[in-house]
C-alpha cells in the first residue's frame, strides 16, 4: 500500500485536536515547510537509485523531526521492495514503524514484505499488532468538551479509514496460520489471532484449524474447552459441533455417548443437507454426523436404530469425502454383521475392501469373519 501522507497546513489544527484520542498513527508533514519542499524535489526524481540517495540525505537533514524520519524510512522501504531487496525493505520498514508504531499503513507494508520473504512469524506479528490497534479505536475515552455526537462520528470515520488495512492484515494473519504445519505452534497462533480479530470473517475456518490442531495433539480436554468457547460465540459452528461429537463418541466416561448423540443431531439439523442451498461442506458435515450417530447407537446396543443413520451417512458421503465414506460403510457392515445380516454385511464390506485407506485392513478382517460365518451357516 503506497501513498504519500502529506497534509496541508490547514489540517494541522484538526490533527492536533484529535491527537489526544486518535488510536491510529498518521504521518503529517505541513505544506511549505523545508521537509515538504525536500519531498517535492525527491518526487521529481524517476531513477530509483538516485531517489534512495535523496531519501538518505533527507533522513540526515531532518533527523530531529520524528515524522520526517518515519516517512523517509517508509519510502525507502517501499523503494527497496520494488527494487527486489525485501530484506532491506523490511529493515527500513521496521525503522518507520519504530517512529510511527500505531501506523496501519506501515504495518500493511511490512506484512506484505514478510509474505514476500515467506516469514510467517513476522506476518502474524504485524497482523496481530494491526488488529489490536484497530480494536482500540472503540476503546478510546471521549475527551472533555467533545460532544457525544462528534466523538461517535470521529470513531466511525477512524474505523472506516482503517477498515481496508484491517482486512488485509486479517487475511495475512489467517494465511500465516494456514501455512503453519506444527499443530502446537498453530494452536498458539490461533489463541493470539482470536482476540486480535474478534468476529473474524475466517471464524469458522479458524475453529476448524484449532480443532484439527488439538486433535493432532490428542488433547481432548483443551479441545473441549476451546470448542465450548467457540460455541458460546457461534452455537451453530459445524466443524466444532462435529469435533465434539467425535470426541465424545470415543470417550469411555459415563454420559459421553449421550453427548455424542446430542452433538451429532445438532450437526444434522444445522447442516440441513436436504435443503436446496446445501453445499459440499454441509453435506459432508451431515454425513459425518449421521455416521457418528450410528456408531453411538451401536455403543448403546441400539444397532437396529444405527442402520438407517449409517445408510444416510453413506449416501451423503459417497463421492464427497472418500475417507468419511469408508468409515461410514465399515460401521454399516459391522452393524449388519452384529445383527447377523451376513449377506448385507458381505455386500457392504466387499465394496470397501477394494479401497486403499485406514479401514481397508479392518474391513478385510471383518469380511473374513462374515464369510466364515456364512459358510458355517450353510
Amino acid at each position: 500500500m503506497r501513498r504519500n501522507l502529506w497534509f496541508v497546513a490547514v489540517l494541522l489544527p484538526f490533527l492536533v485536536s484529535l491527537a489526544g484520542y486518535a488510536q491510529v498513527d498518521q504521518i503529517a508533514i505541513a505544506a511549505g515547510t523545508p521537509e515538504d519542499q525536500a519531498l517535492g524535489e525527491i518526487s521529481k526524481q524517476d531513477d530509483p537509485q538516485k531517489k534512495m540517495a535523496m531519501y538518505e540525505d533527507f533522513l540526515k537533514q531532518f533527523s530531529a523531526n520524528p515524522a520526517a524520519v518515519a516517512f523517509g524510512n517508509w519510502q525507502l522501504s517501499q523503494l527497496y521492495q520494488t527494487s527486489g531487496d525485501p530484506q532491506k525493505a523490511l529493515a527500513y520498514g521496521q525503522k518507520a514503524l519504530d517512529g510511527s508504531p500505531r501506523n496501519l499503513d506501515i504495518l500493511v507494508s511490512l506484512a506484505g514484505i514478510a509474505q514476500q520473504l515467506k516469514d510467517d512469524n513476522k506476518v502474524l506479528d504485524y497482523s496481530l499488532r494491526g488488529g489490536e490497534i484497530y480494536n482500540s479505536i472503540d476503546k478510546q475515552a471521549k475527551p472533555e468538551g467533545t460532544s457525544p455526537e462528534d466523538f461517535a462520528g470521529h470513531i466511525q470515520d477512524e474505523k472506516e479509514a482503517a477498515k481496508g488495512a484491517y482486512e488485509f492484515l486479517e487475511s495475512a494473519g489467517f494465511n500465516a496460520i494456514v501455512d503453519e504445519q506444527d499443530p502446537r505452534k498453530r494452536m498458539a497462533d490461533i489463541e493470539k489471532f482470536t482476540p486480535a480479530f474478534p468476529n473474524s470473517r475466517y471464524q469458522e475456518a479458524i475453529a476448524s484449524y484449532a480443532m484439527m490442531s488439538l486433535s493432532a495433539l490428542k488433547d481432548n480436554a483443551q479441545a473441549i474447552a476451546y470448542a465450548e468457547k467457540t460455541l458460546a460465540a457461534n452455537p451453530n459452528n459445524l466443524p466444532t459441533l462435529l469435533l465434539l461429537a467425535g470426541i465424545y463418541v470415543d470417550d469411555p466416561k459415563p454420559g459421553s455417548t449421550a453427548k455424542a448423540i446430542t452433538y451429532s443431531q445438532k450437526v444434522i439439523a444445522v447442516a440441513n443437507a436436504a435443503a436446496p442451498d446445501a453445499d459440499h461442506a454441509r453435506k459432508v458435515s451431515a454425513g459425518a454426523a449421521h455416521s457418528t450417530l450410528g456408531y453411538a447407537y451401536m455403543k448403546q446396543d441400539k444397532t437396529v436404530a444405527a442402520i438407517p443413520e449409517l445408510k444416510s451417512a453413506s449416501a451423503l458421503l459417497k463421492g464427497q469425502d472418500d475417507q468419511q465414506y469408508e468409515i461410514a460403510m465399515y460401521r454399516l457392515g459391522f452393524a449388519y454383521a452384529k445383527l447377523n445380516k451376513l449377506t448385507e454385511a458381505r455386500e457392504v464390506l466387499t465394496e470397501i475392501v477394494k479401497i486403499s485407506g485406514p479401514v481397508q485392513q479392518p474391513a478385510q478382517d471383518l469380511l473374513a469373519k462374515v464369510n466364515a460365518a456364512r459358510a458355517k451357516g450353510r
